[in-house]
């Protein structure tokens, strides 16, 4: 550690010790430092770090194309359960424009008196509500019946079961999605 300055100062052309100053070497490194930083600091800024357990990614980027159904997107969500402030959110498109969503509400197992409702994209089985989130606030549900999903949105969700997603404020405007890319 004590040599570290003083080899610093020779790598970058410094006068150390009996070695004379070089400023080639100076300009040398800073063109090479400089070009590689820069495409660092312009990388970074296109990589969104993932802070849920919901998505399986740790980091995504934006591409583009249209969005299809499993496509990771990444929106802007003003909710009260989010916070005061909006919040960057990043899902997965569970189900398209013109596909049928259908909502079953069935009474809870825990044996309170109150329903939960399940969703589903013809078929497929997207998932269930919850009566409270994380911190105990109430969790109301997204009430659908069984109708299709209208032109311009997307239903956004995720395979976990404790996920905040279309089940509570439902489907999402394409015009505010990003098609994005897991890299990590």
């Amino acid at each position: 550690m004590k040599a570290l300055p003083a080899d610093a100062a020779l790598a970058l052309g410094g006068a150390v010790g009996d070695q004379p100053a070089d400023s080639r070497r100076f300009w040398t490194m800073l063109a090479l430092i400089l070009p590689v930083a820069s495409l660092t600091w312009f990388g970074l800024s296109k990589v969104t770090l993932v802070m849920s357990p919901s998505i399986d990614a740790w980091a995504v980027t934006p591409v583009p194309g249209t969005i299809a159904r499993g496509d990771l997107v990444q929106f802007m969500l003003s909710h009260p359960v989010a916070g005061p402030r909006p919040v960057s959110v990043t899902k997965r498109a569970l189900c398209l424009p013109g596909e049928r969503l259908r909502e079953i509400e069935r009474t809870a197992v825990d044996g309170k008196p109150r329903k939960r409702s399940w969703y589903y994209c013809g078929r497929s089985f997207l998932g269930a509500t919850r009566p409270f989130g994380r911190n105990g606030q109430a969790l109301g549900a997204l009430h659908w019946g069984d109708r299709p999903i209208p032109p311009g949105y997307i239903y956004v969700g995720s395979d976990h079961a404790g996920g905040f997603d279309s089940r509570y404020f439902g489907p999402v405007r394409i015009k505010r999605l990003t098609r994005m890319e897991r890299i990590l």
